[in-house]
């Protein structure tokens, strides 16, 4: 699995990102801050359903969302500082209990949360998986350096 990790400089580079799609979060949720560009849209259904169009839009909120999702990317698929084969197992291990654990919140959420709910648990679906993924695996971590240290 090593192979196809990014080196470890890009984890900084994905923490940057992460950063500053939470700072461009707070400052769009708290000065209703807008970036209006021209966009080609494959597919819209606003008031009307339009193919292939483009039109103006606010492009804060996909360009937050770009930013968290490479960002996570970025950090998630880089080396650690000492990588080793010990720590590929904790990956796969992290890696599958990330799953199992976004599968079991989707699956809550089809349940029990409906309408605008739902769509922001959508949203938060895109980056779920890699903080699940985080978690678990600096968790795996530092119990092995406990057992080891």
């Amino acid at each position: 699995m090593n192979t196809y990790l990014l080196s470890y400089r890009f984890k900084i580079a994905g923490w940057l990102l992460i950063l500053s799609a939470a700072v461009l979060t707070i400052v769009y949720s708290s000065f209703n801050f807008k970036i209006s560009l021209p966009i080609l849209a494959i597919y819209s259904s606003y008031l009307e359903t339009k193919f292939f169009t483009t039109f103006t839009t606010n492009f804060a909120d996909e360009l937050i969302l770009l930013l968290y999702l490479s960002g996570f990317f970025f950090v998630v698929f880089s080396k650690s500082k000492h990588e080793s084969a010990n720590v590929s197992v904790l990956r796969n291990t992290a890696l599958f209990k990330a799953v199992f654990y976004n599968t079991l919140f989707l699956a809550f959420s089809i349940l029990f949360i409906y309408g605008n709910g739902f769509v922001f648990v959508l949203i938060i679906n895109l980056i779920s998986t890699f903080i699940f993924y985080l978690c678990f695996f600096n968790w795996h971590k530092m119990k092995e350096r406990a057992k080891s240290g």
